[in-house]
């Protein structure tokens, strides 16, 4: 069997390293799943996820010049229609308004937040060294 790049086949994870999980293809072919495309969440440790002889759709991403083969179990993984990918969600501080205005302006009020941070620091600072604030 010819393994095709874009393609999903069910595999069965043969060894699991820190850095990813083996998983053998059919046709006794082996490839490689990277723990970035294990879930769609922040994956910390694999084996909370994966353990050795599951069995996994993975989907092929690449095939290099060398025969390795890199897998994606979270792409591989049917979504329903209309959800995209990994987005942030909007924070309270981000704003329609904010997100249309210009380089300058975004530039203007990180300088002012960051001369009134740097100021207050200063002025706790001085006040426990004993600095010129205090009386002599």
């Amino acid at each position: 069997m010819s393994i095709e790049t874009g393609s999903k086949y069910d595999g069965k994870v043969t060894g699991i390293t820190h850095f990813g999980a083996f998983v053998e293809l059919p046709g006794g072919k082996t490839g490689l799943v990277h723990i970035s495309e294990v879930a769609d969440s922040y994956v910390k440790d694999i084996k909370d996820h994966l353990s050795v002889g599951d069995t996994v759709t993975v989907k092929v991403v690449k095939i290099q010049d060398d025969g390795k083969i890199a897998l994606s179990i979270k792409k591989a993984a049917d979504k329903p229609p209309g959800e995209k990918g990994r987005e942030r969600p909007e924070t309270s501080r981000q704003s329609d308004e904010q997100s249309q205005s210009t380089f300058e302006d975004k530039m203007s009020r990180f300088l002012k937040d960051s001369e009134d941070r740097l100021s207050t620091l200063k002025k706790q600072t001085e006040s426990k060294r004993g600095g010129r604030s205090t009386k002599r």
